[in-house]
């Protein structure tokens, strides 16, 4: 359920639905990036004043953190539930065809939040861009561990280096995200993946 906050101040207290306002919060900062984005681009979004912003969320910095927690939590995030599929394949395929699908969706900004914050910002706000970098490292490390198990499994060839095979499927999901804020089709993006797992190792045949 969505949380109304009263933040207090002079007068007669200002409520707004939080969630609906960090749902506006994110839309923003995926369309103009946390540098492109002012404090008067928010609140206008978000239908509230910036001492309410305050208030609720903190400054600019931890409402972006925020809506980055929310834009990884959508329904239609593919990172984190793929790794519950059933085979090393499946994982890949699942991370890499939700990519080319919500990537270039019509319906969304272009490209990838995590990945388009970490390029764009400067020297000004280095903590936002390291905090960025370490979530996309994580999720690298989720991905190397969910492969290692895979390939203890039996799932993937003995010769394969897990921790390199994640930095390929990572480096791939980047390099889709850029295309599609080219403009890149979610077709074209489909392609890119179909390529990418003709080239993934697969489970080892059973010796006769």
């Amino acid at each position: 359920m969505s949380a109304a906050n009263c933040p207090p101040s002079v007068g007669r207290p200002r409520c707004f639905d939080i969630d609906q306002a960090l749902e506006q919060a994110l839309g923003v900062f995926w369309r103009k990036g946390y540098e492109g984005t002012s404090l008067t681009d928010l609140t206008e979004a978000m239908g509230i004043n910036k001492p309410s912003l305050y208030a609720a969320f903190g400054n600019k910095e931890q409402l972006f953190l925020k809506a980055i927690e929310l834009y990884e939590n959508r329904p239609c995030a593919f990172f984190y539930p793929a790794l519950t599929q059933p085979t090393a394949l499946a994982v890949a395929e699942f991370m890499l065809y939700g990519a080319a699908r919500s990537y270039a969706d019509s319906s969304l900004p272009q490209g990838c939040l995590v990945v388009q914050g970490a390029l764009s910002c400067s020297e000004a706000a280095a903590s936002v861009k390291q905090a960025l970098i370490t979530r996309r490292r994580e999720g690298e490390q989720a991905l190397f561990q969910r492969f290692e198990a895979a390939q203890q499994e039996g799932d993937l060839p003995a010769d394969i280096n897990p921790k390199v095979l994640a930095r390929y499927i990572g480096t791939v999901l980047q390099g889709m995200a850029i295309q599609a804020t080219h403009g890149v089709s979610s077709d074209d993006l489909l392609q890119v993946a179909r390529l990418a797992l003709s080239n993934f190792p697969r489970r080892p045949e059973p010796s006769a």
